[in-house]
């Protein structure tokens, strides 16, 4: 195999391990934009089923979906 040949084969693979990262941070960020839409939607009584108080779901509901 040719240096050139192995070069390019190096780069199109750092290309999609780079594009594979990016699908997963997309994906994650979705998830969260997701939960914590759901999170502001539950009642009283759910939030304390899973040991939160509404101040609580206020502040994580209040992060924007690329803060963990």
């Amino acid at each position: 195999m040719s240096r050139a040949n192995l070069d390019f084969t190096t780069v199109q693979r750092r290309r999609m391990l780079h594009w594979q990262h990016v699908k997963k941070a997309i994906a994650e960020w979705r998830r969260r934009a997701r939960s914590r839409n759901e999170l502001m939607n539950l009642s009283d009584r759910q939030l304390r089923d899973i040991g939160m108080s509404q101040g609580d779901a206020s502040c994580e509901s209040a992060k924007p979906f690329w803060m963990a």
